[in-house]
């Protein structure tokens, strides 16, 4: 390896996670996590590393992003993506995209093959049909729990605000052995959300954000009140002022929970490979390995520690 240690840090969303759903999020999240750190030893990018680790967990149906989206007001879903390159800022997002089955590939096209950055809806679908994307039945995407959670939500003495604290944006931040930082995030949004809702995740700076010189982080919880502080920005803004990552983090969302009355999590990792997995919520799943170690987390001060050695004998997916 060149002169760093590869490290990576994913979330699968904060908010409220039901006792039945909490072993599949933690292997859901451990295995993303451990499909990430494989490409980073075998001396793949930090932006292989998020895009590997984020796609995985769209393809688990525990998270609310690619399937197992939550849907919109009419029953569909719509799910916004975004990934930085923390070298040289390229970005590359998609926003209310529907029926293809990995978004953060779409939002990585997007980085790679236009001059834009961020592409919506139907731009976004033309855009993966020139590129040879295959298209999903929207159904497909959708599954049983999604469906029934948007019927209750139609009823009229639901409170929609009340599930939304389940929330299940999805993330990775990564540092590779060249030392470059990348940050990958995916969501199906809010439940019941408008027609043509965007929260932060497809906003650069919002959802995620990579700078070398400082570090890469990766956000989940209200999208609103994410975008009124620019969460995953301020959170480096605090680290290049001097701040660790842990004390970054909370700062940032003490000061979106103060400031809006906002709730969510966080993922950070800096530019010398420290790292830190945070949340005002109830949860947030998390994993990271460092050091050939895998940590992972729901509750607050929780943290399980495994060497990776001993997950990957754990792990029914045959690594």
């Amino acid at each position: 390896f060149g002169r760093m240690r590869p490290v990576i840090v994913v979330h699968g969303g904060a908010g409220r996670i039901f006792k039945e759903r909490e072993e599949g999020c933690r292997t859901g999240v451990v295995r993303a996590a451990l499909r990430g750190y494989r490409v980073l030893k075998q001396g793949g990018s930090a932006l292989d590393a998020v895009e590997e680790a984020v796609r995985s967990m769209e393809d688990d149906p525990h998270f609310n992003a690619g399937c197992g989206s939550v849907l919109n007001e009419k029953g569909e879903v719509e799910m916004d993506a975004i990934i930085m390159d923390g070298k040289n800022l390229a970005s590359g997002a998609v926003s209310a995209v529907k029926c293809i089955a990995n978004p953060i590939k779409l939002a990585r096209l997007v980085m790679e093959k236009t001059k834009h950055m961020l592409l919506t809806d139907q731009g976004a679908q033309l855009f993966a049909q020139a590129m040879g994307v295959p298209e999903i039945p929207g159904e497909k995407l959708v599954t049983e729990r999604s469906r029934e959670r948007w019927k209750k939500n139609l009823e009229p003495d639901s409170n929609p605000v009340e599930f939304q604290k389940d929330l299940g944006t999805v993330g990775a931040v990564a540092i590779d052995s060249e030392g470059n930082v990348a940050c990958a995030t995916s969501t199906g949004g809010l439940s019941n959300k408008l027609v043509g809702r965007v929260g932060d995740t497809a906003c650069i700076g919002s959802g995620g954000y990579a700078d070398n010189y400082s570090g890469a982080t990766s956000t989940t919880g209200h999208g609103e009140s994410i975008m009124k502080v620019v969460l995953a920005r301020l959170i480096l803004y605090h680290m290049e002022q001097g701040m660790s990552p842990e004390m970054a983090a909370d700062t940032a969302l003490e000061y979106m929970k103060t400031r809006v009355g906002g709730l969510g999590g966080v993922i950070v990792v800096s530019s010398s490979g420290e790292w830190a997995a945070r949340f005002s919520t109830k949860q947030m799943s998390w994993a990271t390995v460092k050091d050939d170690e895998l940590h992972y987390g729901i509750y607050a001060g929780e943290r399980h520690t495994k060497s990776v050695v001993e997950a990957l004998a754990s792990e029914s997916e045959g690594f």
